[in-house]
């Protein structure tokens, strides 16, 4: 399990950009038969991936967590983002298509991720937080999830955003995650911007064209930088930093956040001609 500390909004304004790829990026998930971790100190969330090939995978705790099992304390989220496979948990088995989600609640002992075929395995995205009160497991289907549509083409923008894990959906104690799909000729995600320094946010960039390229904007509205991302890497958006981004072609990504509250229209927002 990797370690990251997040800067704070100060320290950030000191920092080139490899001092920002290496606070705020996170690279080489989906390593196959594997199953990666990182641990970012801010709201305790762990990030990672999990890729069975030829056999299953089991989540096991890590050190990091000091738990006798990974969920003891922690709820989860998975979206599938490669082939057919399976997610069980404590002996019950979930059939994941692509773009389907998972929500694992606490105090789930044993979970292991295997794919249907090794050769076009799954490819699970993870995402967790600690939890305070215990929410039943439940999967929700990409194909039973209706999409909000925003955005135009006259602004590059026009998008589906598919919710998840909230309060009118998978109920969980902090986790709130859903993905959003660009409209072929749209590249500009999230715009207006918004901050909410009630929750931090964490963006999953995937399906993107491996000859092109998201430029994620982050930092203060007054102050933004942009890291430059390709296929399924994540970068760590604080509550105080903007997180918008264009890519170079369309692309698909995972938004999840966790925090102090989680009401999906709980932001600050920033109008597009005040940044900097």
């Amino acid at each position: 399990m990797r370690l990251y500390q997040m800067a704070d909004s100060v320290r950030y304004g000191l920092m080139n950009t490899e001092e920002l790829r290496e606070t705020f990026l996170l690279e080489d998930f989906f390593q196959p038969g594997e199953i990666e971790f990182a641990y970012v100190d801010l709201d305790r969330t762990v990030i990672g991936s999990a890729v069975p090939t030829v056999s299953p995978l089991k989540l096991e705790t890590e050190p990091e967590l000091r738990a006798e099992f990974f969920l003891e304390r922690r709820e989860l989220g998975v979206l599938n983002v490669g082939g057919s496979g399976t997610v069980t948990v404590d002996g019950k088995t979930f059939e994941m298509d692509k773009l389907d989600c998972l929500y694992v609640g606490r105090c789930s002992r044993n979970v292991s991720f295997a794919s249907k075929d090794p050769a076009k395995p799954a490819e699970f995205y993870l995402l967790s937080y600690p939890a305070h009160a215990q929410y039943p497991t439940a999967m929700v289907k990409f194909k039973d999830i209706k999409p909000v549509e925003l955005g135009s083409v006259e602004t590059c923008n026009k998008r589906k955003i598919y919710k998840a894990i909230y309060k009118e959906g998978i109920r969980s104690c902090q986790l709130v995650m859903g993905f959003t799909m660009l409209e072929p000729g749209s590249n500009w995600n999230t715009m207006p911007p918004h901050t909410h320094m009630r929750r931090s946010e964490v963006y999953f960039y995937f399906d993107v064209d491996p000859a092109h390229r998201v430029l994620h904007l982050m930092g203060p509205p007054d102050a933004t930088s942009h890291l430059v991302m390709k296929d399924k890497e994540v970068v760590v958006s604080p509550g105080w930093s903007i997180h918008a981004g264009v890519g170079t072609k369309h692309y698909t990504f995972c938004w999840g956040m966790g925090g102090e509250n989680q009401a999906y229209d709980d932001m600050d927002g920033v109008a597009i001609a005040e940044l900097r």
